[in-house]
């Protein structure tokens, strides 16, 4: 009996043995194939191809109603533009732009006064134009498919490609990339929500290597970090082609060769409720490209170059006393205007090199580059000859002169007077009362209000409230000065 009990127990023992190992190899085998699901589920994670990070343009509807009917009712398209060179800016005082000569002329065709609203952020232009705040977006604005989820375009009426913008070296050419691979590895700076954001990020999947991208906000412009690249300040950034070679004008020290991209379609942006007024500009735009006034507008801003820059490279024209051939003219005007005869030389040496016939940049004229609506006001037309040119020049500076009495210095005066011949007056006062509000001495040009014309160009500048007149070329005003009065002391102990 105790044998049979035994062996009860012994098979009773036997199956909860059995059992108990056949449950925990289930158990072991269970969570085996569980851990190694996630392993694989990770290492498939973190190695599977790279996806190109996206920045979404949100997909917003306008609820606002305004077309072409209430444009042409209240008489107003209001067009929200970029301050920059291809945009809109103020030069000598007049309102330019090459979007902003566009929709003037499209303004004039509608019977409409155009008003205009700078942005500020320029990552937010979509949500502004959908909002209400304008009628159209001209901000050298890139049709894209992420954009078109948001706002309609009208046909292009540009094109350009995306350029490395790069600082030249001592050694010129030397250390120039000229090819995209050799991206890899460089420090770029661009706007975060910007195509050349998403280029970048394309490139560096192309070439395999790793950018180093830091990504600017909305609030600063490509036009300032050109300058923050001509400056050493950053080592490269990225633009449109067309602004690129504008900006080669004033920064003598940048190259904009390599190319990053295909050539893309630059457009007016619209609500797409309103296609009524998308519509009218399309059909304004399609016959307008191929007119001579759109030719000339593009041939203005895209082919003329201010002739000052880079104008020191030779201080006279001629040898034996004379520092050119209309010395006699340059004496009589200093003698109709008070200012010294010389000095006007200067000025006209910087404006023109002596060249009677010169046309530059908006369209300026003669030897002492009037603009065409302030020429005649002094005499000067494009067809004057080269005495007139001078005494209308020296008649335009005796006035800006009695404009700047409160100056009390003469020479710092006649400085005054030179920067407003260059960059207009309005941003000469706008560079006054930012030297005023930083503490420096608003009646002094040399080391004060000098130092507030550098900083017109940096958004953090121009889009102060005591500021007027937006964005300037505050280092071209700068150089103007400076060299004009460096080459003028020079002649001064030269030349009787």
């Amino acid at each position: 009996m105790f044998s049979s009990s035994l062996r009860y127990y012994m098979q009773k023992l036997k199956a909860i043995i059995s059992y108990l190992f056949f449950n925990n190899l289930l158990k072991t085998i269970i969570v085996s194939v569980a851990v190694s699901c996630i392993l694989v589920v990770l290492f498939l994670f973190y190695n599977q191809p790279k996806v190109l990070e996206v920045t979404k343009t949100p997909n917003i509807k306008s609820n606002i109603s305004r077309d072409l009917s209430e444009v042409l009712s209240d008489g107003t398209l209001t067009v929200l533009l970029e301050n920059s060179s291809v945009s809109f800016f103020v030069y000598k005082g007049r309102k330019m732009g090459f979007e902003y000569d566009l929709l003037k002329e499209f303004a004039n065709e509608l019977g409409v006064k155009i008003k205009i609203k700078i942005i500020n952020d320029l990552d937010n232009v979509t949500e502004l134009l959908n909002s209400g705040e304008g009628d159209v977006l001209a901000c050298n604005y890139t049709i894209t498919r992420e954009r078109s989820r948001s706002i309609d375009f009208s046909i292009p009426f540009h094109r350009t490609n995306q350029v490395l913008v790069q600082r030249v070296g001592e050694d010129n050419q030397k250390d120039i990339l000229k090819d995209i691979t050799q991206l890899g590895g460089k420090k770029i700076h661009v706007r975060k929500k910007s195509s050349f954001h998403q280029r970048l990020l394309h490139i560096q999947e192309e070439i395999g290597d790793t950018l180093y991208l830091f990504k600017e906000s909305g609030n600063v412009g490509v036009e300032e970090m050109i300058e923050m690249v001509s400056e050493g300040i950053i080592d490269y950034t990225v633009s449109d082609a067309n602004l690129a070679k504008i900006n080669t004008r004033f920064y003598r020290n940048i190259d904009v060769g390599l190319s990053l991209s295909i050539k893309q379609k630059i457009a007016f942006g619209l609500r797409k409720s309103s296609p009524a007024l998308k519509a009218r500009l399309n059909d304004w735009l399609e016959g307008y490209k191929h007119s001579a006034e759109f030719k000339y507008i593009k041939h203005k801003y895209y082919k003329l170059k201010p002739i000052s820059i880079g104008s020191n490279q030779e201080y006279s024209s001629l040898k034996g006393g004379k520092i050119s051939i209309y010395d006699d003219y340059f004496k009589e005007a200093a003698e109709n205007s008070g200012w010294e005869w010389k000095l006007l030389a200067s000025l006209c040496f910087q404006e023109s090199r002596f060249n009677p016939d010169a046309i530059s940049f908006g369209g300026a004229y003669s030897m002492m580059q009037f603009m065409p609506e302030i020429g005649p006001l002094y005499g000067v037309f494009i067809d004057s000859p080269p005495k007139d040119q001078i005494m209308g020049g020296a008649l335009k500076l005796a006035k800006d002169l009695k404009s700047w009495s409160e100056i009390p210095d003469e020479i710092q005066r006649k400085k005054f007077t030179i920067a407003t011949y260059n960059s207009g007056k309005s941003h000469i006062l706008d560079a006054q009362r930012l030297a005023k509000k930083h503490g420096l001495d608003p009646y002094v040009w040399d080391d004060n209000v000098e130092k507030m014309i550098l900083n017109l160009s940096k958004r953090e500048f121009y889009k102060d409230p005591v500021v007027k007149s937006g964005i300037a070329k505050g280092r071209v005003t700068y150089n103007y000065v400076r060299e004009i009065f460096k080459r003028y002391e020079m002649w001064s102990s030269l030349y009787d």
